[in-house]
């Protein structure tokens, strides 16, 4: 089963913690809902606070993203369109206010004075990632087909979903770069709580002087937190999602919960097709990664299930 105790205590870097956008998602009935989901996530985050060091959280941004394309589209005809890079940052934005107050609040309701920052974070890709050439990742609403033509004649991509319409699809490359890592070390470092790499990170790619361009793509944000926690060598990487455990054969009859996998075997069960790519496929990826360079365990649990996670009696370990 898995380890019985937090295994960031041995040292390392601050610990690294991953979550969706999904989980500040507000209820269409229920305006505050992002705030209340951003307090539940402080309050449940804080038990993974390390004594001698801060934390860095990444999040998603999926949902939020999706919205502020809909304003974008409804607004078109009154205000210039934002690019897709500036509105990954808008959204960085958003969610990191959200973050740090109900974090601030978390933190001072238990008499514990840490400082909250959110980065806005650039994130480096290849230009010539053959990812660039093959968007696949869906983003916006949905669009009637007639409106097919004008779409694309805008450079748009677009896929056809039975019943649903066409909807634009983006490149999704894989991150090689954090531009204001050295600021996320040093924060988190010195104790702080550090919210960075928000959606992925805003796109950019790095020209041959140096400078940065921004670029028409989204980033996974587990991928991003994996590299976070290569770069800074956290002492402990955590992904929450949906689910308190990984499973095979998820949604079948034949479901088997994975409390614990060496990283070959995740690996192996990743290219048998076991892990879809759009959904749990990019979290395994990332826990391989990450436990086969800092040779440390990773998790991936759900909120909910992040407490019997840590005493071993539930989530799904990825080990060296």
């Amino acid at each position: 089963m898995a380890p019985q105790a937090v295994p960031w205590k041995d040292g390392g870097g601050p610990p690294v913690v991953a979550f969706g956008g999904n989980a500040l998602l507000p209820d269409s009935r229920e305006p505050d809902g992002a705030a209340e989901r951003a307090a539940e996530f402080a309050h449940a985050v804080l038990t993974l606070m390390p004594e001698d060091t801060g934390m860095v959280l990444v999040h998603g941004n999926g949902p939020q993203v999706g919205a502020a394309l809909l304003r974008v589209e409804a607004a078109r005809d009154e205000v210039p369109i934002s690019p897709l890079d500036v509105l990954v940052a808008e959204t960085q934005g958003s969610i990191g206010y959200l973050l740090s107050r109900a974090l601030h609040n978390a933190l001072s309701g238990n008499g514990m004075k840490v400082e909250v920052a959110t980065v806005v974070t650039q994130v480096v890709v290849d230009p010539d990632d053959p990812a660039m050439h093959n968007p696949t990742k869906p983003i916006g609403p949905f669009y009637d087909p007639s409106q097919g033509p004008a779409l694309e004649a805008r450079g748009w991509r677009l896929v056809e979903v039975p019943d649903k319409g066409v909807r634009r699809v983006v490149a999704s490359p894989p991150p090689i770069d954090v531009v204001e890592i050295d600021a996320v070390v040093q924060a988190a470092g010195k104790g702080r709580l550090v919210i960075a790499g928000g959606g992925g990170g805003i796109p950019v790619q790095r020209r041959p002087d140096g400078s940065l361009v921004g670029v028409e793509a989204v980033i996974d944000k587990d991928r991003t937190a994996a590299l976070i926690a290569r770069s800074i060598d956290a002492r402990g990487f955590v992904i929450l999602t949906e689910v308190a455990h990984v499973s095979t054969a998820f949604g079948t009859p034949n479901e088997r919960p994975l409390h614990e996998m060496t990283a070959a075997q995740a690996l192996g069960l990743l290219a048998s097709g076991e892990f879809p790519p759009g959904s749990m496929g990019p979290k395994i990826e990332s826990c391989i990664s990450y436990a086969s360079a800092t040779r440390r365990p990773a998790l991936i649990t759900s909120v909910a299930g992040l407490r019997d996670a840590l005493a071993g009696d539930d989530g799904t370990w990825v080990v060296p």
